[in-house]
């Protein structure tokens, strides 16, 4: 019978690069989607209205290591079937064993913008390839996939807020212990996400950002566990700046988490711009044209906080604003804004 596997993208709110240090994020998953329309088959294969070219590749038979047996997610073609090659792989190497399929990809989500398109991709490959398992353990295999595809270090924030998204809800993660605590969205806010420029994680400096906060835990210990006056003995200027913005954001995930909850918009807002600025003075992941949109949209009646979100060196913003607040209409001539809502992560079902 035909299925149908969903996977959103997300959003992050607050906690920006903090994923790969083990520390607190605080995203939701989003009403935009990546689904897959899929029948069982022998091997894999896929098209796609959306993406260029049609993916098809056999099953690797086993092993412990799917690389072992000739088989590289990272030479797949064309590029986007890289990020479902290595979901198979990924699976093999936890001891799954994925069931081949023939489908049809589609996506609502913006590729490019920061709101994790690769995440929700090999999450729906996942369940489309039959891996039963909780949360944590799809996501860590999503994870490693997308290691396998792009050899990018990335965090499992993305992965994990696609398959356990709750709707009308953020989700505060815990990256060391994978624990998700879900914080009830107030009606009196809206969500918007305001597309800037595109970018691709695996040519900018991501990796280096990942080898900096790996420096200065040789120097102060686990990230997630180090204050601000620990992070002031490390040394070299750079790598200092850089925990910096990992430690102080994480409480900034916990103080924004408690205005959320007591729907003080503004105090949250106000952590928005804070994150902002860290990200953009000590972590250096902004660009100038991302700083001008926060300056610009929050000048918008309504609007209580602006920040980048998502990876950085280019993408989206992200503004939280009042509910009758209208962030559509295009400003300085480029930035129109999409609402979205938090949604579930996550789900097969029959095709109707």
């Amino acid at each position: 019978m035909p299925q149908v596997a969903r996977a959103p993208g997300r959003v992050n709110l607050i906690g920006d690069h903090t994923d790969y240090t083990g520390g607190l994020v605080m995203p939701m998953a989003i009403d935009r989607a990546t689904t897959i329309e899929f029948e069982p088959s022998n091997d894999v294969r896929l098209t796609s209205g959306d993406f260029a070219g049609t993916v098809q590749f056999a099953l690797p038979t086993s092993g412990s290591l799917a690389s072992s047996n000739g088989f590289a997610p990272a030479t797949v073609t064309p590029t986007w079937g890289r990020y479902v090659a290595g979901v198979v792989a990924a699976m093999i190497e936890r001891g799954f064993s994925p069931r081949g399929f023939a489908g049809q990809v589609s996506t609502t989500v913006p590729i490019g913008g920061g709101l994790s398109s690769s995440a929700a991709l090999e999450v729906a490959a996942a369940l489309a390839f039959g891996i039963e398992a909780d949360s944590a353990t799809i996501a860590a295999v999503c994870r490693r996939a997308e290691h396998l595809a792009t050899s990018v270090p990335c965090g499992i924030m993305d992965q994990l807020t696609s398959v356990a998204g709750v709707r009308d809800h953020a989700l505060v993660i815990d990256c060391h212990s994978l624990d998700v605590t879900a914080v009830a969205m107030p009606e009196s806010a809206s969500v918007w996400v305001v597309p800037v420029s595109s970018r691709t994680l695996d040519g900018s400096e991501y990796p280096a950002r990942v080898a900096q906060c790996a420096a200065a835990e040789a120097e102060v210990g686990p990230l997630r566990l180090a204050d601000l006056a620990m992070v002031e003995r490390i040394g070299d200027p750079v790598i200092r700046a850089r925990a910096r913005h990992v430690v102080s954001e994480n409480q900034r995930v916990r103080d924004f988490a408690t205005a959320l909850s007591a729907g003080d918009l503004r105090e949250a807002g106000r952590i928005m711009y804070e994150g902002h600025r860290s990200l953009r003075n000590d972590f250096a992941t902004s660009t100038p044209s991302m700083d001008d949109a926060v300056e610009q949209l929050g000048k918008i009646r309504g609007v209580h906080g602006v920040r980048m979100t998502g990876g950085g060196f280019g993408g989206c913003v992200v503004v939280l604003a009042d509910d009758d607040a209208d962030v559509s209409a295009p400003l300085a001539g480029r930035l129109a804004g999409m609402r979205v809502r938090a949604a579930d992560g996550a789900s097969v079902s029959p095709r109707v």
